[in-house]
């Protein structure tokens, strides 16, 4: 898959790999990606004026990872600068499926498909997503981020 920097459908976050992230190797522990996938997510929401906290006391509302695949291909390392990027694959009434992608310059890291619902924060049951990001989602996007 090829990295386009032009795509405006896609979301883009910088992140520095840092010694905490590394192994004792030198090498970025597989489970930080997933880190790294989530900063991304809470970043993109933010983006869109989605403020997860309100969300959470106003509504009651938050997002949980419901199911999640990775595949990692090349290894990241201390001191790497990576771009995190995510795009929607899929959309329904209570979740989204993130296509999500780590990236050091062209070559790809690893690649993440994540499943994120949301739920009632009392009852931990699905519900619909709400209105202000389905609006946001609805709405022409002006550049990339």
């Amino acid at each position: 898959m090829e990295h386009d920097a032009a795509d405006t459908a896609v979301f883009r976050w910088t992140v520095r790999v840092y010694y905490e992230d590394t192994d004792a190797g030198g090498i970025v522990y597989y489970a930080n990606y997933l880190k790294f996938f989530e900063r991304c997510r809470t970043e993109w929401l933010r983006s869109l004026g989605i403020d997860q906290r309100a969300l959470a006391e106003q509504q009651r509302l938050q997002f949980v990872v419901a199911e999640m695949s990775t595949r990692y291909l090349q290894p990241a390392r201390l001191d790497d600068t990576l771009i995190v990027d995510l795009s929607i694959a899929e959309r329904a009434r209570s979740w989204l499926v993130f296509r999500q992608q780590a990236w050091r310059g062209a070559g790809l890291l690893a690649t993440a498909q994540v499943k994120v619902a949301c739920v009632d924060a009392a009852r931990l049951a699905a519900v619909r997503l709400p209105a202000r990001l389905l609006e946001r989602l609805d709405a022409p996007r002006a550049a990339a981020h």
